[in-house]
């Protein structure tokens, strides 16, 4: 959400940075237009108030002088503003709407060292801020050399008859599993150990937040109004809630129209929680296995910072995802995301993808993003400086996957499994697991 005083005062400056957006034609002559009409309407309405109490007065001087013909005159001409003020009030606020709905579907101004590009090919492979490719090498497990042919998670997962995608589209439909047994458990235990790690390593603070959501919080996180059709809705009383799509939605909206000290920054909340997506606009995409689901479990990170920190937050959440990766032993890369592959309320966003022996390929399973205050805005979150005594200004938040669980599975499978069709349990799993070091295969 962008502040239409901002954009008046850098008209020049926003147009240059809104067009490197994709598919975003909207220039600040546009919005400008509307803003004008705004003031002129409450320059309108506000002279129309002004004169109504000054006639008002005069109408008491009149009568006071026993002047009947000019105070019917006067009450005359006040009944007629009387008349006018409510719909100068009422265009006031269908003016304010319009350009709250303009601004809304702006996406977030991109940083300068966000590259340019049309799709995912245009991303750029990172190594950190002062790191290179042989840094990076040095941090990460490498790619698995395999002996036999590998199998995809599902192939896997079904052959043990603890991955049944038959019965749950039975139940619920397409892009819905059922996980048993062994399978299940090892799910789990990824949850729990990526909440463990954050909690006790990274200071992040555990939460359990509404899985249901009313319209504000959504677009707060600015998944409304851009991204209504990949929600799911149940009605609620006269209104309607969502199923959460991420827990940055009830994390971020924590802080909603509050008023935080600076002391109390930065906040850094963690949940591990279900999610749902419709995957609108997915259609024949991933459709085998677990890759795009209606309903998946992730554990989400989020941090509130002051401006002043926000971008070596970004560099430290990074961080926190990748140390699940590393603990994991999994074969992964860093994207640092173009300006036609970045999500809307993102700032500059880095990708994580994880290798899969079974597709030959990387494919994402974290995003981490620093949005500045483009959702502070929108959910009127500030902080009041220390120190001198200062207005309240807005805080800068983030978010980032620490991970997606169901495809840190989908990668323990692949990157783990045996020529017997068993999955070895990584390290760091298995006294979540009782002891196990591998299940299924024969």
């Amino acid at each position: 959400m962008f502040d239409i005083k901002w954009i008046r005062a850098n008209a020049e400056a926003f147009d240059a940075a809104v067009s490197r957006r994709k598919g975003v034609s909207v220039r600040s002559s546009d919005l400008l237009a509307i803003d004008d009409r705004r003031r002129d309407i409450i320059v309108r309405l506000n002279e129309a108030q002004e004169k109504r109490n000054a006639l008002s007065k005069q109408i008491g001087q009149a009568k006071a002088q026993k002047d009947e013909a000019k105070s019917a005159e006067l009450m005359a001409e006040v009944a007629r503003l009387k008349e006018s003020i409510p719909q100068g009030e009422a265009d006031e606020r269908a003016i304010e709407l319009e350009l709250r709905n303009a601004l809304s579907v702006i996406p977030n101004l991109v940083f300068e060292d966000v590259p340019d590009g049309t799709d995912e090919s245009g991303n750029v492979e990172y190594f950190g801020a002062n790191g290179t490719e042989a840094t990076a090498a040095k941090a990460r497990a490498p790619r698995p050399s395999l002996s036999f042919a590998p199998k995809e998670h599902y192939e896997l997962g079904e052959a043990m008859g603890q991955m049944d995608f038959e019965t749950a589209a039975k139940i619920s439909g397409s892009r819905f599993v059922v996980l048993k047994g062994q399978v299940a458990r090892l799910e789990r235990a990824l949850g729990q150990f990526m909440l463990d790690l954050h909690t006790t390593e990274h200071g992040y603070t555990e939460v359990q937040p509404p899985l249901l959501v009313r319209d504000e919080a959504l677009y707060g996180t600015n998944q409304l109004p851009k991204f209504e059709e990949d929600l799911f809705f149940t009605p609620h009383g006269e209104g309607r809630l969502a199923l959460i799509p991420t827990a940055e939605v009830p994390l971020t909206n924590l802080v909603r129209e509050s008023i935080l000290s600076e002391e109390e920054l930065p906040l850094r909340l963690t949940a591990l929680t279900p999610c749902f997506r419709s995957e609108a606009g997915s259609a024949g995409r991933d459709t085998r296995g677990m890759l795009r689901q209606h309903q998946f479990n992730k554990v989400e990170m989020v941090s509130i910072t002051t401006p002043e920190t926000s971008v070596d937050e970004h560099e430290r959440m990074l961080s926190c995802a990748e140390t699940v990766l590393q603990r994991l032993g999994m074969h992964y890369r860093v994207m640092n995301l173009c300006t036609g592959d970045i999500g809307f309320g993102a700032r500059k966003t880095y990708d994580l993808e994880v290798w899969l022996p079974g597709q030959d390929t990387y494919r994402e399973i974290s995003s981490v993003s620093v949005c500045g205050d483009f959702q502070a805005r929108r959910m009127d979150a500030r902080y009041r400086p220390s120190g001198e005594k200062q207005a309240p200004r807005f805080v800068h938040t983030l978010n980032g996957s620490g991970t997606a669980v169901g495809r840190c599975l989908i990668a323990v499978m692949e990157n783990y499994q045996q020529e017997d069709g068993s999955i070895a349990v990584p390290d760091v799993l298995q006294s979540y697991m009782g002891g196990l070091k591998s299940i299924g295969g024969r």
